[in-house]
Formats: structure tokens, C-alpha cells, sequence
């Protein structure tokens, strides 16, 4: 065990003598989930968001993300992810009766696209609030492109159960006062995340080939891959190129040195990055010809420009910045965004991911956490490009703390540190989910060729079908599920209602007098 593992267990055993172990389980656990909507013959829809399931802008559980064809299902927060699996299911079930034509792409690499233009950027009305996520949109595609903005993923949303956080605070005899204490704590997850979230990747990735067909709008980009066929391109180790550097090529990206050490240092991190002018983007232009391009010329628009794996979360009010929800309410929980679409599941994501996720967030917890400098933030950024392009790779080292480490070895180390959490995870229950997740990766690590990202290659190897044949045969397949498998008329009415209260929840924001666009973005800028 190491000195990290160590603490981690000094821990454990504290709470297991004061018996409150218990106080580990029953952390709220939300599932946020993109889905590519492509017609039958794999083309990216080019049908505005249906109606019939409500209003984007409002929608609680119903959105889009970057284009109208990118919809975006949100389940609540659960105590058992068992809740939260089975209302995304039913969420499913619920837009595949008001799909016409169209199916869910099950993969997160976009298939069936023809160059930027063939992306319909998202639409949300004609509020200021509406106009301008729609301009912020437009901005990413003028300084990305639209086509990596089609990838799809599922961020994984965690808040520590509320009970537990006093008990940390007293155990650990903390001069900070309770807030204080668990904005450094949820910092000291991420920093932890940071460390080891490589291992994610390696056990979850799903996404080792892409379509010739995504690099249309960048074909400069093709020539860091070998070619699979006619049609696709890939890395024969590859566990999830959608988090290669092939999204987000931007040099003031990478060189963000955003900070992870404390509440303070992030929000200020963040927001200069947001008020900082980028000549590249001055070029671009903010209001052409009456026209907005983006909402700004900065290095980022708004916070959600910048990419990371993990993001500090608080519930953000109408209009108030994400910053600034922060800063005044604190950290209220976590959103892991680094897990690719299990295209062998209808849902993308299975109950054994959901329970090896939560086990993994909480060993990260309560593990000691160091501050981070830049230098091991690149250190964690190159292990995590890494397995992303080579993670199958035989004898693939990784550096931790300065030294080469197989990631075998690494990898059997934090399945090792989670154990005594998933114990007692499982508490009573007979069939031992938490720890039964955790043996299933252990099988991973040894033998790679069982990886989603490893089965995907050799089933379309075995098949002779290029990727994007591959991920419409089995999507199709999906649709069958959902179709034999339709919501209960109880539910089906509650999610009728829900898309009603959303189209009026957005007639009513638009019937309100608004301000001048131009001031309603100065004054939202100007929030402090």
C-alpha cells in the first residue's frame, strides 16, 4: 500500500470505530447522457428538437447540448444509482415514442456527417437567455468547428452524502469551518480524479476508431491515425479518442493553468480566463454586421468553454454564472465527464460503471490530496492522453510521482485502495454489487482484449464493417429494445406533463418584457 492508500485506511478504520462507517453510502448520484439523433440510413438529423418532448431551454430532464440533433437526457439525483439507471431508461423510452424515422446514436464518435454545415447548431428560443446559448454555440464553432462539438459522452454527477461531511470535519479536527472544510475536500477529490482518472479511460473508453468522415472539416488531423478501412480510422490500442486531443486543438486551452488548490484560486482562475481578450478571437469578430459571432472575444466565453474532466458544481439560479453560484453557495457536488458511450449498452452505461464510479470518487475523497503544481497537471494531462491513444498497449507506462509505473501495476493499486470502500458500500447486501463491480475490473486490467474499446475493434474486424456500420447496426438494435419495451402509462403521462410545463415555461419567459440583448449580456457579464 502506499502512503496515499495509508491515510486512506487510517481513515476507514477512524469511522469504523466511531461506527460511522454507514455514513459512506447513500451519496446522490445523477446521469447526464448525450445521444447523436441520426436518421435510419446513419445521417445526422437535420430535424429540429421534437416538440412533443417539451421545450430544450426548460426541460428538466429533456435538452440538447451543442447542436439540435445532439439531445442531452438528464436524470435527477439518486441515492441508488439503481433509481437513477432506471429513470434514464425511462427517459429513453419516452423520446423513442416521439422519434420519427430517427434513432439514438449508441456511440460517442458521430457517424454520418458532411462537414461543419451539416451540423444544425441548437436553437432555444427568442429570450435573451435563449439567444444567447444559441450565440455561445455559435462562438464554439467558429473558434472549434463544429464538428467535434457532436461528440457525445455521460457526465456522472456526485454529491458526498450531507451526514457524512460533520463527521469528516470533526475527525480530521479542521480549523475551517463546515463550508470551508468541504470546498477543500471536494477540491481534494478532483486533485485525486486528476491523478487517477486516466483509469476511466482504460476500463470504460469506448471509442478506438472514428469515421474518415469527422475529419471532413479538418483533414490535417487524419494523419495521426492508421487507417481501419476504406471508411474509418483508429489506433489498434486505443480506449477513447473522444478524449485524444483531437476535440478541443486549441493552444489557449492548453495553456490554461486553471486552479485546482482551492475554491478561491479556481473561481479566479476561471474567470480570468473569461475576461482575458484573445487576439486569435478578436479576428473573429463579437457583433459583425449586426450579427453576434460569440458572446465575446476572451479566451473563453463562459466557464463551459473550458474542458476538464471533473467539474466543481453548485445548482445555479436563472441567469447567475456558474462562477459565481460557486463562490457564494459552494461546491454541492462533482461532475465526472470523462466516460464515453458503452455502445453495448441501450442506455450507455451499465449498473456495475455506476457502482465501480461512486466506489472510485470516494476512495478519491478520502485519500490525503496534494496540492497541485503546473508541472504534475501536465504530468496528469500525458497520462491521460496516453491511454487514451495507447491505453491497451502491452508494457504502457505511465508516470506517477516522477516515475515510470506500467499501468497494469497502477491500475491493480487503486482497484486495491478501493476495496476496503467498497465493503463497506455493500454493507448488508448479500450480493456484494459494490465489490462485484470492483472483481469485474480487476479481469479488465489483466486481460485488455476484454475492454469495450477492444471488443468494438475485434467485432468489426470479425464483421468486416467499417465504424459507422458497426455503431448503426447495434443502435438500430437499441431502438428495438425501446420499442418492445415502451413506458407504462402512469409514467408516459408524467413526462407528457413535464414537456407541456417546459413549453410553457418557455412561452412565459418569452411573453416577459426583455431587456436590449447587448445589455442583458453586459449586465450578466457584469455579475460580481
Amino acid at each position: 500500500m502506499t502512503n496515499l492508500n495509508s491515510a486512506l485506511l487510517t481513515r476507514l478504520d477512524q469511522m469504523n470505530a466511531n461506527g460511522h462507517q454507514q455514513l459512506l453510502c447513500g451519496g446522490l448520484k445523477g446521469i447526464e447522457k448525450e445521444s447523436l439523433r441520426i436518421s435510419k440510413d446513419g445521417f445526422i438529423a437535420q430535424t429540429p428538437h421534437p416538440r412533443t418532448l417539451g421545450a430544450a431551454l426548460t426541460h428538466p430532464c429533456i435538452t440538447t447540448d451543442y447542436s439540435e440533433a445532439l439531445i442531452e437526457l438528464i436524470t435527477p439525483p439518486f441515492d441508488d444509482v439503481k433509481d437513477s439507471l432506471d429513470y434514464l431508461r425511462n427517459i429513453h423510452r419516452f423520446v423513442y415514442e416521439h422519434l420519427d424515422n430517427e434513432i439514438l446514436l449508441g456511440a460517442s464518435m458521430p457517424c454520418g456527417i458532411d462537414g461543419d454545415e451539416s451540423i444544425p447548431i441548437a436553437e432555444y428560443g427568442s429570450s435573451n437567455i435563449g439567444r444567447m446559448k444559441h450565440i455561445y454555440r455559435h462562438g464554439l464553432w467558429h473558434r472549434y468547428g463544429r464538428t467535434m462539438q457532436s461528440i457525445a459522452g455521460i457526465h456522472f454527477n456526485y454529491s458526498v452524502p450531507k451526514a457524512l461531511w460533520p463527521v469528516l470535519h470533526k475527525e480530521k479536527n479542521s480549523s475551517l469551518n463546515l463550508e470551508q472544510f468541504t470546498n477543500e475536500a471536494y477540491f481534494g477529490l478532483i486533485r485525486n480524479f486528476q491523478r487517477m482518472g486516466w483509469l476511466i479511460l482504460y476500463l470504460f473508453g469506448a471509442s478506438p476508431a472514428i469515421c474518415k468522415s469527422f475529419f471532413k472539416s479538418r483533414p490535417a488531423l487524419m494523419m495521426q491515425f492508421e487507417e481501419f478501412d476504406n471508411g474509418t480510422l483508429y489506433h489498434p490500442y486505443a480506449t477513447s479518442l473522444r478524449m485524444s486531443d483531437i476535440g478541443y486543438k486549441s493552444k489557449n486551452q492548453a495553456n490554461l493553468k486553471i486552479d485546482y488548490n482551492s475554491i478561491d484560486g479556481y473561481v479566479s482562475s476561471l474567470s480570468a480566463a473569461i475576461n482575458t481578450p484573445y487576439p486569435e478571437y478578436e479576428k473573429i469578430g463579437t457583433l459583425v454586421d449586426g450579427e453576434y459571432r460569440q458572446l465575446n472575444s476572451n479566451i473563453l466565453q463562459i466557464e463551459n468553454e473550458f474542458y476538464s474532466t471533473m467539474r466543481p458544481k453548485q445548482i445555479a439560479q436563472s441567469g447567475e454564472k456558474p462562477t459565481l453560484a460557486l463562490k457564494r453557495r459552494g461546491v454541492r457536488y462533482i461532475e465526472m465527464r470523462s466516460l464515453d458511450l458503452d455502445l453495448f449498452n441501450p442506455i450507455g452505461i451499465d449498473e456495475d460503471k455506476a457502482r465501480f464510479i461512486e466506489a472510485l470518487l470516494l476512495t478519491c475523497l478520502l485519500q490525503d490530496s496534494p496540492k497541485t503544481s503546473d508541472q504534475e497537471q501536465q504530468v496528469n494531462n500525458a497520462n491521460q492522453l496516453a491511454v487514451a491513444n495507447f491505453g491497451r498497449k502491452p508494457g504502457l507506462e505511465l508516470n506517477k510521482n516522477n516515475q515510470k509505473i506500467l499501468l497494469k501495476d497502477w491500475a491493480a493499486e487503486i482497484l486495491e485502495s478501493m476495496e476496503p470502500v467498497c465493503a463497506i458500500l455493500d454493507q448488508d447486501n448479500a450480493s456484494k454489487p459494490y465489490s462485484t463491480a470492483l472483481e469485474k475490473q480487476l479481469v479488465l486490467v489483466e486481460n485488455p482484449d476484454l475492454t469495450a474499446s477492444a471488443r468494438m475493434l475485434e467485432q468489426m474486424t470479425q464483421l468486416r464493417q467499417p465504424f459507422s456500420r458497426f455503431a448503426l447496426n447495434i443502435s438500430t438494435e437499441h431502438e428495438q429494445y425501446f420499442r418492445l419495451n415502451q413506458l407504462d402509462k402512469l409514467k408516459e403521462q408524467q413526462f407528457n406533463e413535464m414537456a407541456a410545463g417546459s413549453l410553457d415555461k418557455q412561452q412565459e419567459i418569452e411573453s416577459k418584457k426583455q431587456l436590449p440583448f447587448d445589455d442583458f449580456l453586459k449586465q450578466y457579464f457584469l455579475q460580481a
